[in-house]
């Protein structure tokens, strides 16, 4: 799963056309089901694609090599160019699941491991699946690498970063001494080296499965659980149908701080969390008709639900949309912009991806990405269908990232026929949402900085210099870059203050001050 190819986009509007254009679209052919989980952006504007694959050149009768599904990596560049390519593989099964960027550069990555002490895997099993944890650099190489778990079956879902630089990391487990039900949230606290602080079992007398977490803005962690447990155990909120969502908010310390139920009396399954200017954005498919909290019904099949909530969990509102068929919701990002009254940001928009499952015969639109943008208040803006210029039978959207310029890259997968999943990646520019998000003409972060800064040029151009200068005029640094952010070194600088200047091909110019800590 090594050859990239190239092509356009064809984008069908069901609403009203979108000032969208396609920047670039990569697909990673494979010959086997490969499973893309996720698309992390780093923060200087570069891609990692992180998934589960069979390694086409380890499908061998040789007993040492690993027939079995490894974690997989790839890294591309803000033109969308493969930067490099990591497998991490133990003897038996290993999926990932989640990846972060981490603040201090590299990333975490979280999979479920089925692998004892063999291969890239340094820790043996601990019974049954374990969660494995493997910390790299920004070139993909391994810092450190963790297994966690117990005698019962444990994955991995998710992962995020504290603001003391540690982890949050959820999953599940599964019919363990320390749970309620036939299957439990697990929360693992640690500190940035790895190392365990604490361990948090939730859950009633039925399955419980997180599906996503996200930071809060006081340091905690906000738990998306798609739960099919009724009150009991640790659960105090009443369930209302076949499944509900289950949203739970934890603490810096790890401790629950509160915790609510939304559902019908159908199937209701919670898949992915926003963070909001006022609190939080709820968001999944739902099977249920008006009933128990749920305020909106259905058209056909699953609609996508969504609802948004203060910091303290209350509703605020709850709206429901409609693609025709099974509509899965991947992904949902919140699109911010800065009052010029307050100086506080505040959201203008919400941004969803996901894709129409076929039940029974496939319509024209089914089984391709989708996008839905809405206003601040869940309002239908537009919608639009995402194809490629060779569109397979079956593509299905993995995940959604709005980036700081406004471009939306789209990830997933694309197939002919089940067992042949390509992967499928999209790049789109999207001129609405650029002048909604607020940009300045230069921004460097980390600022106060100690080893490296990346330098952000916020207006259009095609190329650059950037040069560093001490106060005294004196040029330190110049490099030039085709990259809306660039990373420079600073390890040499002492401490105090510098310049660094842009100047473009067209003549366009910014400067902004570095302090050196």
């Amino acid at each position: 799963m090594n050859k990239f190819y190239s092509g356009a986009l064809l984008l069908c509007s069901v609403l009203r056309i979108s000032a969208q254009e396609v920047v670039w679209q990569k697909d990673i052919k494979s010959s086997t089901q490969d499973f893309l989980s996720q698309i992390t952006t780093t923060i200087d504007g570069q891609y990692l694609i992180s998934g589960s694959s069979i390694q086409s050149d380890k499908l061998s009768a040789d007993s040492r090599q690993n027939n079995g599904y490894d974690f997989h990596l790839i890294k591309l560049n803000q033109q969308g160019e493969e930067v490099w390519e990591k497998y991490f593989s133990g003897r038996g099964h290993d999926f990932l699941s989640a990846t972060l960027a981490t603040q201090e550069g590299g990333f975490l990555a979280a999979g479920t491991s089925y692998s004892g002490e063999e291969l890239d895997k340094k820790d043996d099993s601990k019974g049954g699946s374990d969660i494995w944890l493997i910390r790299i650099n920004e070139f993909g190489d391994e810092l450190w690498q963790k297994t966690v778990g117990g005698t019962s079956d444990e994955e991995a879902r998710a992962v995020i970063q504290t603001t003391d630089l540690g982890f949050f990391v959820a999953g599940n487990t599964q019919d363990s001494e320390k749970g309620y039900g036939s299957k439990d949230v697990l929360i693992i606290r640690m500190d940035k080296n790895g190392k365990e602080l604490s361990q948090l079992v939730l859950g009633g007398k039925d399955l419980d499965e997180v599906e996503k977490m996200i930071p809060t803005k006081d340091g905690g962690a906000l738990l998306g659980i798609y739960s099919r447990s009724n009150a009991g155990g640790s659960k105090k909120s009443q369930s209302f149908g076949e499944g509900d969502y289950w949203i739970i908010k934890l603490s810096k310390e790890g401790k629950v701080e509160w915790e609510k139920n939304f559902g019908g009396k159908g199937d209701d399954h919670l898949r992915t969390l926003a963070l909001t200017s006022t609190g939080y954005l709820i968001g999944g498919e739902s099977r249920s008709e008006r009933s128990g909290n749920k305020t909106v019904g259905i058209e056909e099949g699953t609609d996508l639900w969504l609802i948004s909530l203060d910091e303290r969990g209350e509703e605020i509102w709850q709206k429901s949309y409609n693609f025709k068929n099974r509509d899965v919701l991947m992904g949902m990002n919140a699109v911010y912009n800065r009052s010029t009254d307050n100086n506080q940001s505040s959201t203008k928009g919400i941004l969803l991806g996901g894709y129409t499952q076929a039940e029974g015969r496939i319509e024209n639109e089914d089984e391709t990405f989708w996008i839905l943008y809405l206003d601040q208040n869940g309002n239908e803006q537009w919608r639009k269908h995402v194809k490629g210029e060779s569109r397979k039978r079956e593509e299905r959207l993995s995940d959604i990232k709005l980036n700081r310029d406004g471009s939306i890259v789209l990830a997933g997968t694309s197939a002919e026929e089940l067992g042949k999943e390509n992967w499928k990646i999209v790049k789109l520019g999207d001129k609405q949402i650029d002048q909604l998000i607020e940009k300045q003409d230069i921004k460097i972060y980390p600022n106060p900085v100690s080893d490296y800064a990346y330098v952000e040029i916020g207006f259009d151009f095609k190329d650059a210099d950037i040069v560093l200068y001490d106060m005294g005029g004196r040029q330190l640094q110049s490099l030039n870059t085709k990259n809306k952010v660039t990373k420079i070194n600073t390890q040499a600088l002492v401490q105090g203050a510098y310049l660094v200047n842009i100047k473009t091909n067209d003549n366009k110019s910014a400067s902004a001050k570095l302090i050196k800590k």
